[in-house]
């Protein structure tokens, strides 16, 4: 499927959140409303000059998307030259796969482009700083660190994380 056909297939932040009617709409509502972000990541973001599409991969059931899906979310609120849109995981197997270092598609794939679909690059799953203490295989450190991703603290990490791709093609 042509990429901007897949991306006129998906539904806005507010159209996902509302396909669910009970917990996980409010567990991911939690979390945007939650979410704090430092000035200078805020001014980072407001900073985008360049219309940016952003196709992500997600299910509303997912913890790692009720928690990242909503980071996105906020960016948007900074800067509307970013724009969301959101497929579900089943029938775009295809498309995703090549973003997954294994043999499933992870959850949320968000796939940056410009206005012309050129691809600027992914977030997969977790942010670094996550990943990075899940590779180094301390249980203690994995536990608490993923107690407070859960919680949302880990969203500016998300942040400066995508920050990283979007500021690398201005």
């Amino acid at each position: 499927m042509d990429i901007s056909c897949l991306y006129d297939k998906g539904v806005s932040f507010d159209e996902f959140v509302n396909k669910d009617k009970d917990t996980y709409k409010e567990k991911v509502l939690e979390i945007l409303n939650k979410i704090r972000l430092s000035d200078e990541l805020i001014n980072k973001i407001k900073i985008i000059d360049k219309k940016i599409k952003v196709l992500v991969c997600a299910e509303i059931w997912c913890p790692d998307c009720m928690i990242n899906v909503p980071v996105l979310a906020k960016m948007k609120e900074y800067n509307n030259n970013i724009d969301i849109s959101i497929v579900e995981k089943n029938g775009n197997e295809d498309f995703f796969i090549k973003y997954s270092e294994e043999d499933r598609i992870k959850i949320p794939t968000f796939v940056f482009f410009d206005e012309k679909f050129k691809e600027l690059g992914s977030f997969v799953e977790h942010p670094k700083k996550i990943k990075n203490i899940i590779s180094k295989g301390n249980q203690p450190n994995i536990i608490v660190a993923m107690r407070k991703y859960r919680k949302g603290e880990y969203a500016e990490e998300t942040v400066k994380d995508i920050l990283e791709i979007l500021l690398r093609s201005q």
